[in-house]
């Protein structure tokens, strides 16, 4: 008889875990830290995800899975594969960002964000986000995905006193929470069918489900597709991300934005291409047809935003980043009709590390111009190039690239790939929908560009000293600036590094 005691695989699992055990050593260092001393938590934060990206590198070589199935050591519930390793590595990169951008607002929050719930939030929530994309069975999944999700509703909502904060947090919470629930009843529909949860086994036993129970299964799979569709905020699910983004601290809207994003489609992918690819035909056509209006709609509504509007840069880029999850969904989609659904996935991976760097990038430096005009309007980004020039070109830098143009051409690259991953897979109308939006985007970031070198409307010399750059938001600037560029002068390596393992 085979032993039930089964070895973890600790290394593979260090990632999320070092994440998990530094965010409890926060939480019981805020105890006994005096107030003025504090701040350290952020510092401790920053040093403990610094130690979990560098987890990856031994992972880099080999795939390791653990807590597998006694009897088959092949169908596992944790598998650290290249997949999971470009994923933890845009999420945990991502969370280090943000906590950089997150040591600056706590200081100048004046004591409204308590500083040892906020790390230990933070750091619980990069957990679950970095455990995700390595769950290969359908409660993992789940449970990673609150994990990744209870902690951030509680960030948004965190700052005390703010009415938009509250409202914030309540429209993300009854938006995730329906879309828990209606993922758990697909989940629960699809295990009633199949008899199992690892997806592997999902994707053998779902294609020969007795014909009383396929009614029951191909309900089930529409449930869990529409309960992710809420998590990666696609339209007709994304009308919390505008007022979500306004009402949550800076730094916390750049995370939702970037990791949040990381963990839904990450889930989507596992979900429809490993567990479901049978039902291709289904969820392919319903992912290409929301992938083109999510992109359209995430696109105009960033068009309409008027640039004197009270915080209409966040709101902005909250559009924004609506049109650039249509632009992920695009690949996904193409993956149920190409013969080749791993390059798909990696097209996916690839728009995913190049966005997650540059929108991190503006983000930082909405950080930075928001710390002198408390409204972070379009228009306050008038003349930055006269009060700092750098800054000024950083942001410049990351719209293009957002945009598609050159100098930035790690966006135009991304694009193209996503692009050529459609036509490849004979989704032409699908193309000629991005290319338009593509077409629409470019407005509003040219004009948003050509607003930072216009001559301020106040004497360069006040706005100079509004815009000094604390450590912390400096070096988180460098970082995307250097990745940014970096890319944009080998592209190449993005394709390479995101080929991804899952088949």
């Amino acid at each position: 008889m085979s032993s039930l005691v089964q070895s973890v695989d600790w290394l593979a699992i260090a990632p999320p875990t070092v994440a998990a055990v530094v965010g409890l050593v926060v939480l019981v260092a805020d105890l006994f830290l005096a107030e003025s001393r504090k701040p350290l938590l952020g510092w401790i934060a920053v040093g403990g995800l610094v130690l979990a990206a560098l987890m990856l590198l031994p992972l880099l070589d080999a795939d390791r899975s653990t807590f597998c199935l006694v009897g088959d050591a092949e169908v596992c519930s944790y598998t650290a594969d290249r997949f999971t390793l470009v994923i933890q590595f845009l999420v945990l990169g991502g969370a280090l960002l943000s906590a950089l951008l997150s040591v600056t607002a706590l200081k100048d929050s004046g004591k409204r964000l308590p500083e040892g719930e906020y790390w230990f939030l933070f750091l619980s929530s990069a957990a679950g986000a970095a455990l995700l994309p390595a769950s290969r069975d359908l409660a993992t999944l789940v449970v990673a995905l609150e994990v990744a999700s209870l902690p951030a509703f509680a960030l948004v909502g965190l700052r005390h006193g703010d009415r938009r904060s509250s409202e914030a947090a309540l429209k993300f919470f009854l938006s995730s929470v329906t879309a828990t629930a209606v993922s758990l009843l697909g989940i629960s529909f699809v295990y009633a069918a199949t008899g199992t949860l690892h997806l592997t086994r999902v994707a053998e036993r779902i294609q020969d489900v007795d014909g009383q129970l396929a009614t029951l299964a191909q309900t089930g799979v529409v449930l869990t597709l529409v309960g992710f569709a809420f998590k990666t905020a696609v339209v007709p699910f994304h009308f919390w991300v505008p007022d979500t983004y306004v009402g949550a601290p800076l730094p916390i809207a750049a995370y939702l934005s970037v990791i949040g994003k990381a963990v839904g489609f990450s889930g989507l992918v596992l979900v429809t291409v490993v567990a479901l690819p049978s039902y291709a035909d289904a969820w392919a056509p319903a992912l290409a047809v929301l992938a083109a209006f999510t992109m359209t709609v995430g696109n105009v509504g960033a068009l309409r935003q008027q640039s004197t509007r009270a915080y209409s840069a966040v709101r902005l880029l909250a559009w924004s980043s609506v049109g650039q999850a249509g632009y992920l969904l695009v690949p996904i989609a193409a993956a149920g009709y190409s013969d080749d659904p791993e390059k798909s996935v990696g097209a996916t991976l690839a728009y995913a590390l190049m966005y997650g760097a540059v929108n991190l990038g503006a983000f930082a430096v909405a950080a930075l111009v928001g710390r002198a005009h408390r409204l972070n309007r379009v228009a306050d980004y008038r003349g930055l190039y006269a009060a700092s020039p750098l800054t000024a070109l950083l942001m410049g830098f990351f719209l293009l690239c957002l945009a598609g143009l050159p100098p930035g051409v790690i966006g135009l690259f991304a694009k193209v790939t996503v692009f050529a991953a459609a036509v490849d897979a004979g989704l032409g109308w699908l193309a000629v929908v991005m290319a338009v939006n593509v077409v629409i985007a470019l407005v509003y970031y040219l004009r948003w560009t050509a607003l930072l070198f216009r001559e301020p409307e106040t004497a360069p010399g006040g706005e100079a000293a509004a815009h000094r750059l604390p450590a912390p938001l400096t070096a988180a600037l460098a970082l995307t600036g250097v990745l940014g560029i970096a890319l944009s002068g080998a592209p190449q390596l993005v394709l390479r590094f995101t080929e991804t393992g899952l088949f």
